[in-house]
């Protein structure tokens, strides 16, 4: 296992407890109490083994020590990020990039100082790493980044006749599609999907909501584009 190896696991670790291993409830608990939310210490926990699990090594121990007591202390402060006039509304994409920032660091220094040796012996492929981490993203990860998006630019559309959810899962669906056509390099097929959906879903009188869906379509679609362009890109 080489440092891009052990780099990509963990961040499927933060993927899987950031966005997978807590609710949307817990999450807000967390993000408004603090340090008083009971949650916030399992989440640290939980941060510490899955760091731990996924370097596949004992020696990391240290170092996952270290990414779980930053991550704790950076999800117990950020209330006060969220309650920022100037801040607040960017809260998740700072948090996310000092989390990412500090993993990236850890990983690196450790493997200058302590090097890269797995107590498992297994065989990791890069790409397969990389082909994992596009479909992860492309879930749950990606309709809240959408979410955030449309947050910071105070776009929102009131609708009375959408099924609870159903975008979510046609976004997820069209991302999922997306990227396995790009990784198989069916790219016409790309542009008919996108085409279909235009067909379906724009065929009305309400510009706003036509308007909304759009700028949703394009960031959807784009995350899969650019995943699936990184994925052959290796």
């Amino acid at each position: 296992m080489e440092l891009k190896e052990l780099l990509l696991l963990q961040f499927i670790a933060h993927l899987c407890l950031d966005y997978f291993f807590q609710t949307d409830n817990l999450a807000k608990q967390k993000n408004t109490i603090g340090f008083k939310s009971s949650f916030l210490y399992w989440h640290a926990l939980a941060c510490f083994v899955l760091a731990w699990l996924f370097s596949l090594q004992l020696g990391f121990a240290l170092a996952a020590g270290i990414i779980a007591t930053t991550h704790f202390l950076i999800d117990g402060f950020k209330r006060h990020l969220n309650n920022s006039t100037y801040f607040g509304r960017y809260s998740f994409f700072i948090d996310q990039a000092i989390h990412l920032i500090i993993l990236t660091i850890v990983v690196v220094l450790f493997h200058k100082w302590h090097g890269i040796n797995p107590s498992v012996d297994v065989l990791i492929n890069f790409k397969y790493l990389l082909i994992i981490t596009g479909y992860l993203i492309c879930l749950k990860p990606a309709n809240i980044f959408i979410r955030e998006v449309f947050k910071v630019t105070e776009i929102q559309v009131s609708s009375d006749n959408e099924m609870p959810n159903a975008g979510k899962v046609i976004g997820v669906l069209e991302r999922i599609l997306t990227l396995t056509l790009i990784i198989v390099s069916q790219y016409p097929a790309v542009g008919f999907l996108i085409a279909a959906k235009s067909i379906l879903r724009y065929g009305n009188n309400e510009t706003l909501k036509t308007e909304y869906v759009l700028i949703g379509t394009m960031l959807s679609f784009g995350i899969a584009v650019i995943a699936g362009i990184i994925i052959n890109f290796f």
